[in-house]
């Protein structure tokens, strides 16, 4: 994805015709086959998949610095490969000064080809980026679902550090179409994502 001149709203790229993702390629051939030994599946269609990756990044400061929210979009639009959209507050908070329909954040959904570049670039360059990174914690929502918490925005080489005016953090949830943890976790691992624990049980 390339970036307009001007400040202007990043330009997202097509892929080439007839290009496919290394995950998406190692999915078929490697890990589908792994999961069918490991858990015994009689189908394909019992494996476990990766359906989406949902990206959200709160602003709350942005109640009193709007521009905060278009300089949320720009980056996390340039991160996904794909535009951000803005997200809104559902009820007025007095305590915080929201009033429903108010700008608290952004949030982009990448399914296909992008979730597979985003996730490659996620595991092989952005998070081996963190200070002393020494993998990630394996707590699963229950229904085979996870969310990953990234504290700084920068990991990411889209960004420019020197151009960057708040580091900001950021959820990224695994929407995974097992509803069993251990089965997603397995999944997840076997796609690279780097756990702290070698192996979990179900």
């Amino acid at each position: 994805m390339a970036k307009k001149k001007g400040g202007e709203a990043p330009v997202i790229t097509a892929t080439p015709k007839g290009y496919i993702p290394t995950l998406k390629k190692q999915y078929k051939n490697v890990i589908v086959p792994t999961l069918m030994k490991e858990f015994g599946y009689k189908s394909i269609m019992q494996v476990p998949r990766l359906k989406k990756i949902v990206i959200n990044q709160g602003v709350g400061r942005a109640v009193g610095e709007k521009k905060l929210i278009e300089v949320a979009q720009e980056e996390l639009s340039v991160i996904a490969g794909q535009k951000a959209v803005v997200t809104h507050s559902k009820k007025d908070i007095s305590n915080f000064k929201l009033r429903k329909g108010m700008p608290i954040g952004v949030k982009v959904t990448l399914r296909g080809d992008r979730m597979y570049e985003f996730l490659e670039r996620l595991i092989a360059i952005a998070l081996p980026r963190i200070r002393d990174f020494k993998g990630i914690n394996d707590k699963f929502d229950g229904r085979g679902n996870y969310t990953l918490g990234i504290d700084e925005q920068i990991i990411f080489p889209e960004i420019d550090i020197d151009k960057v005016s708040k580091i900001m953090g950021m959820e990224i949830s695994f929407i995974c179409s097992s509803e069993s943890d251990g089965e997603s976790y397995s999944l997840l691992r076997n796609f690279g994502l780097p756990f702290k624990n070698a192996k979990k049980n179900d």
